[in-house]
């Protein structure tokens, strides 16, 4: 399996790029908030991390293997959640993603399906789904930093997601709003340090104070 590959940007298209990798060019399909971030970069080194799939229909004999690609590993992890969902497919996921992860996975922590009904081929029910599937999974990557001049965003510290996700919830029992309790997250996990447990994350909280 396709991992990563780095190779020569050749062209940009609507649903996919095309990158040069020695004598070979390769079709990798990306979504239009990764083909926007990375469309400027025609003839320069590219690295996309990448996920492979089947596609065809087995009975006519005919399956074509393709590669979808992201731009870091975190936007990857949350592409293969997101296909968890009930009649989320490969195709529909790749379709869906407009928006850029973060504002997507803050909008299934906070329940917001209309919201997600916004996106291409989410229907109101597709997004309840979504909803109740992803809500207890995703706030690690609600809280990834914003991009900053189209360069690849770090994830915003070696905390293990399950971690963060308690955490979160923690703060919510306490009596903190959804948007209180992230910024707080947001700013401890800036400081980088690999909490090893739910009370250091809320320890290192409210030693930051409000």
């Amino acid at each position: 399996m396709i991992t990563k590959i780095t190779g020569v940007l050749n062209r940009v298209l609507d649903d996919e790029v095309r990158l040069q990798v020695g004598p070979v060019e390769h079709q990798v399909l990306v979504p239009d908030f990764v083909r926007r971030q990375i469309q400027g970069l025609a003839d320069q080194e590219l690295t996309l991390h990448t996920s492979e799939y089947l596609e065809g229909n087995p009975m006519q004999g005919r399956m074509v293997p393709r590669l979808i690609g992201f731009i870091t590993e975190a936007e990857l992890e949350f592409f293969e959640l997101f296909c968890t969902v009930d009649k989320v497919g490969v195709r529909k996921a790749i379709k869906a993603l407009v928006r850029p992860i973060r504002e997507i996975a803050d909008a299934i922590q906070r329940q917001d399906a209309r919201w997600l009904t916004t996106l291409p081929g989410i229907g109101p029910a597709t997004a309840e789904q979504v909803v109740a599937t992803l809500r207890r999974k995703v706030t690690k990557y609600a809280l990834m930093p914003a991009r900053d001049g189209g360069e690849a965003a770090a994830r915003p510290a070696a905390v293990d997601g399950n971690l963060i996700e308690d955490a979160y919830q923690a703060l919510l029992s306490v009596g903190h709003s959804p948007h209180e309790a992230r910024n707080r997250l947001d700013k401890v996990l800036a400081t980088g340090t690999a909490h090893k447990s739910v009370e250091d994350i809320l320890l290192a909280i409210y030693k930051q104070g409000a």
